[in-house]
């Protein structure tokens, strides 16, 4: 099924939040994210995109219906948790740009949708001056009793994308899982390049 893809800035970003945020519960329900969402934290959290100069909503349509996500804003703007562990490595958030979620309904897959995910939001960051990018892949257990038997990591798409692992650099931020009555701590991986 092809998709139409949009660049969605002020109000276009604003209007499309609500169904990014649909988007959102649907798919981190999946391994590895296992996330158990609700519009109501959704709301919350995705505010700050309709806040901040400089965030992007890369969408994905088929129609008018929003199939598939990428978000991004400037790392200075991001939430704490985001920004200290680089900053405590010599990064200084002000000059990178962070891709944060990308989310994409599983019945579109394999069109190549992710790399223009990746290529608009470095696209969007280049025109905002930025030369630098990072976002975070959650880590779980490789032993952890809800990962699928099939499950293949998106390391080498990441690695062909010019990403690599930052050794040490680990997020902390939390959220709900699937099955629990609150929310906690999971770690994620800093993948970072130059570009």
């Amino acid at each position: 099924m092809p998709v139409e893809i949009r660049t969605l800035t002020g109000d276009a970003l604003k209007n499309a939040l609500a169904d990014l945020a649909r988007l959102r519960i649907s798919v981190f329900h999946d391994w590895p994210y296992l996330y158990d969402g609700s519009m109501d934290y959704e709301e919350k959290y995705l505010q700050r995109y309709a806040e901040t100069d400089g965030a992007v909503i890369v969408g994905a349509y088929d129609g008018t219906k929003l199939v598939g996500a990428a978000t991004g804003e400037p790392l200075g703007d991001e939430y704490e948790a985001f920004q200290k562990p680089l900053r405590e490595r010599g990064f200084d958030p002000r000059k990178i740009f962070y891709l944060a979620e990308s989310v994409l309904d599983p019945a579109y897959r394999g069109q190549g949708v992710g790399h223009r995910f990746f290529d608009e939001r470095e696209a969007h960051a280049r025109r905002l001056g930025f030369g630098e990018a990072m976002f975070c892949g959650v880590i779980r257990p490789e032993d952890h009793p809800m990962r699928p038997a099939d499950y293949r990591p998106l390391d080498p798409f990441w690695k062909k994308r010019g990403y690599e692992k930052l050794d040490g650099v680990i997020v902390t931020f939390p959220w709900q899982d699937i099955g629990d009555t609150a929310e906690t701590e999971k770690p994620m991986q800093v993948w970072y390049r130059k570009f």
